[in-house]
């Protein structure tokens, strides 16, 4: 029996199940969407002087990957010596299962990570307690997420703020005889963090007043066209999809709830980075580049139609381009804004320098489990909590990477903290006090 089949069947029918999760373990990369450097020539050069000449990284097909997607197709990997393979991962349980293979087993060695899922991995939380370290190493992507509400609410003209709707989800439940149905793509991580805030600040209970589910993101159109859910949260562009294709509004977009907040990160294997620093720093390096490729108006076009093809997100272009402009129609009437301010952001922001991977920021992500009891047993204190993000998130090579491309000294920080943070109800999470950041929040277990 191989490596593979063995620990396929040791994982086999011990991970708890959920949509997102069943018949995805084990599940290979998608080769059919795969694709490499190699039809941009690799500077050999630059090549001779790493520790490695390839890495396999994972991604799905939302704009938090388009840097991964533009540092492959616009060659900023391959100018750096390194030939990046990346593979479309079914759901978020397949890119669990695959980092937890390596790619020496067929998986990957990291890529595209919703957080705490690097955390969680690294602890066996997600894993049936087999631990596999991993490094938070970037930042991909700021905003671009939002929730997206069904049609057959428009009734209820869902914003960012609920309390201007108060009792519609008590008044729901009363006249379909069942709670409102409210998904995402991966439980306890990035995306269910957004509607719990958004529910709970509204004065929600997201576990007594809400019915949550997890739902693979290509299924969130036919999922909301079929009438089984009530709202969702995901990353551009499928909010935009669904509000084009008149399925449904777009409620709120995560910069409405908070401006310029961290999304999904780059993570790899440990023992990747461990064995491998410089090919580590050359990746970075890339992405870098891709990011500050990305934020450049005059590239949002051919950012989308690179994009669009079957291969990456098959979505058309138009959509994506909108997406990255910042162009939304929310709210039930549809109410058009064009600000590239609220939409999607990669290299920098009011706030500096996006790519950074802010000890602060990672930590929210734990803090806000503490806040759920997600994971008991391994994040049951702030203390605990703080040492996890210390392990994790590294900020040493994303600086060395910075310096070696040429990124101004200005804008690379000099500390692991953003500072505070405001939510659009006024909340403020200090990072140097969490626990008055939970003690502020009304709704919590």
């Amino acid at each position: 029996m191989t490596k593979r089949r063995r620990f396929l069947a040791l994982l086999s029918g011990t991970i708890a199940s959920s949509l997102v999760l069943s018949g995805c373990l084990g599940n290979p990369p998608d080769r059919s969407g795969s694709a490499t450097t190699k039809l941009v020539q690799i500077d050999p050069a630059a090549q001779a002087k790493l520790d490695a000449r390839t890495i396999s990284l994972g991604f799905l097909p939302i704009l938090e990957a388009a840097p991964l997607v533009i540092g492959v197709e616009k060659g900023f990997f391959a100018k750096h010596g390194l030939e990046v393979k990346l593979s479309k991962q079914a759901n978020w349980g397949a890119a669990r299962d695959n980092v937890v293979l390596g790619s020496a087993g067929g998986g990957i060695d990291g890529g595209q990570w919703q957080l705490p899922m690097p955390q969680m991995i690294s602890e066996g939380a997600l894993t049936n307690g087999k631990k596999v370290p991993m490094v938070v190493l970037a930042m991909l992507m700021s905003q671009g997420n939002g929730i997206a509400a069904a049609a057959d609410v428009k009734d209820g003209d869902l914003g960012v703020d609920l309390k201007k709707t108060p009792g519609y989800f008590k008044t729901f439940a009363e006249k379909e005889g069942r709670k409102f149905r409210a998904a995402y793509t991966f439980p306890k991580a990035n995306q269910e963090f957004w509607i719990r805030w958004w529910l709970a600040a509204g004065g929600v209970d997201p576990d007594k007043e809400v019915e949550l589910l997890t739902v693979p993101t290509p299924e969130t159109l036919q999922g909301m066209k079929n009438g089984s859910m009530e709202a969702f949260s995901t990353g551009d562009p499928w909010p935009s999809r669904i509000v084009r294709d008149k399925i449904g509004y777009l409620a709120a977009t995560t910069a409405q709830i908070w401006k310029d907040h961290p999304e999904e990160y780059l993570a790899l294997r440990a023992d990747w980075v461990n064995q491998h620093p410089k090919a580590s720093v050359a990746l970075l390096k890339g992405l870098i580049e891709a990011q500050m490729w990305l934020d450049k108006p005059e590239n949002k076009a051919e950012a989308a139609a690179l994009l669009s093809s079957r291969k990456w997100y098959n979505v058309p272009k138009e959509v994506l381009q909108e997406s990255l402009n910042g162009q939304y129609r929310i709210w039930a009437d549809g109410k058009p804004i064009n600000d590239p301010s609220l939409g999607p952001l990669y290299w920098k922001s009011d706030r500096g320098v996006i790519s950074y991977p802010y000890k602060s920021l990672t930590l929210w992500f734990l803090i806000e489990s503490l806040r759920w009891k997600f994971y008991p047993g391994v994040v049951d204190t702030i203390e605990q909590a703080r040492a996890l993000n210390d392990r994790v998130t590294r900020e040493d090579l994303w600086k060395q990477a910075a310096k070696e491309v040429g990124v101004p000294a200005k804008d690379i920080p000099t500390g692991s903290s953003r500072g505070k943070e405001t939510f659009f109800d006024g909340t403020i999470y200090d990072p140097e006090n969490p626990q008055t950041y939970l003690n502020a929040l009304k709704i919590k277990r």
